[in-house]
């Protein structure tokens, strides 16, 4: 244990000697503020580095990161941080990045008891049941725990487009558009799921605030 710990740090000086050598104002210049295009809401899970996936450096991705990318309307800390994101930074694009193989949601396909993280793990199960009689039909195992995966992300797109902060910003006439990806752990690329939003007309009426 206190061989890692003493490792990380070592690995910290490394990098900043790294940084330094192509770059003497590396950190200088980036400790004068940030003005990142990207917020990326992906999952915990360490697998799913949002910065190196899309090759970007510090500096260009605001991140936001819980259990199987969850857009939870009542979660302040993700609300926070879209607000900052959205009305502070003037950030252009939302990603709401999963992954195959996500172990969030493949506890929401069961019903075995995990620990306080199934109050969460709820949130996710009400996805499936919205779509429960389409994934049931699919019969193949794999097949229905990935459909399930790209039906979530979807999902999480739309409810994030519903927030008063995003179709605030629509309001106002900012540039915003919402994406949806899935990543794949075994090859690396990801996939746009082409659900792309920038205007609360692509909501169901009831969604669409009156400012």
């Amino acid at each position: 244990m206190k061989e890692f710990y003493k490792q990380i740090l070592e690995n910290n000086k490394q990098w900043v000697e790294s940084k330094l050598a192509t770059d003497e104002n590396f950190f200088a210049d980036l400790a004068k503020g940030q003005n990142p295009p990207l917020l990326w809401i992906g999952c915990s899970d360490s697998r799913v580095p949002a910065n190196e996936i899309i090759g970007a450096k510090p500096g260009e991705v605001f991140v936001h990161r819980n259990i199987a990318n969850m857009i939870v309307h009542s979660d302040m800390n993700m609300l926070s941080v879209l607000d900052y994101a959205v009305n502070v930074l003037k950030v252009k694009h939302v990603i709401v990045c999963g992954h195959y193989g996500c172990g969030g949601v493949k506890a929401a396909m069961g019903n075995s008891s995990i620990g306080i993280i199934d109050n969460w793990i709820r949130h996710i199960k009400d996805v499936y049941r919205l779509h429960k009689d389409y994934l049931d039909s699919i019969q193949d195992e794999t097949e229905r725990f990935n459909t399930f995966v790209e039906i979530n992300v979807k999902e999480q797109v739309f409810d994030l487009s519903k927030t008063s902060i995003v179709q605030g910003a629509w309001k106002n006439g900012q540039d915003l558009m919402i994406h949806g990806w899935v990543y794949g752990l075994n090859s690396g690329y990801v996939t746009d799921l082409e659900v792309n939003i920038s205007s609360n007309t692509e909501l169901d009426e009831v969604y669409q605030l009156k400012f």
